[in-house]
């Protein structure tokens, strides 16, 4: 769990960071101690009238910001030009190497759903299901390590595919559980018991 968080402010026209120029870097910190997707980080980018870059990075849960100005780039036209038409050269190479960080981020966010899961819903697993899930997720990390990307996809799949069928059993079983607590049978003419009585028509005078 981290309480900071680092802001990086490129300029290029490039899909991956590193094949743009850094600007500045600033530290968010303060954040409180959460596990991983809780806290959300807000940044935003303002251009004023003089060039001058204002980025800002603020944590919605505890309010805390912090800011950076940027005055310059520092480069020149011909950079600027170069910089986009390596954007062109590079497009294709970059959209492979786009698809593999998205690819491998989504691997490692499946990964660590089932990491949590196996921690706090352990106990009501299966000895089966647990080595399938375990199993599964060590193939994902395994295969984060490599450049196949095809084979990660299938591993991420099979290992999302057996945290819902143990989610949806988990489900089914308490629901079947909380159903035969509430729905049992219940005596007396409140439950819906039928009691007999007599009726006796009043004389017509």
């Amino acid at each position: 769990n981290q309480t900071q968080v680092e802001i990086s402010v490129l300029q290029g026209e490039r899909a991956m960071a590193a094949d743009n120029v850094g600007l500045g870097k600033f530290i968010l910190d303060g954040i409180p101690s959460a596990p991983r997707g809780i806290p959300q980080i807000e940044v935003t980018f303002n251009m004023d009238v003089n060039g001058i870059l204002n980025v800002s990075a603020k944590d919605k849960g505890t309010g805390k910001a912090q800011n950076i100005s940027i005055h310059s780039s520092n480069l020149s036209k011909e950079q600027i030009e170069r910089m986009k038409t390596d954007a062109e050269s590079f497009e294709e190479e970059d959209k492979r190497k786009r698809e593999a960080a998205e690819t491998k981020n989504e691997a490692d966010s499946a990964a660590f759903a089932a990491e949590r899961l196996l921690s706090e819903n352990g106990d009501k697993m299966t000895a089966d299901e647990k080595a399938d899930i375990t199993g599964k997720m060590e193939e994902v990390r395994r295969l984060m390590g490599g450049d196949d990307l095809e084979a990660l996809k299938s591993a991420k799949s099979a290992l999302e595919r057996a945290i819902q069928d143990f989610s949806t059993r988990l489900y089914s079983q308490q629901g079947q559980q909380g159903g035969a607590s509430s729905g049992g049978p219940s005596s007396g003419a409140d439950a819906g018991e039928t009691v007999d009585a007599e009726f006796t028509e009043p004389d017509q005078k």
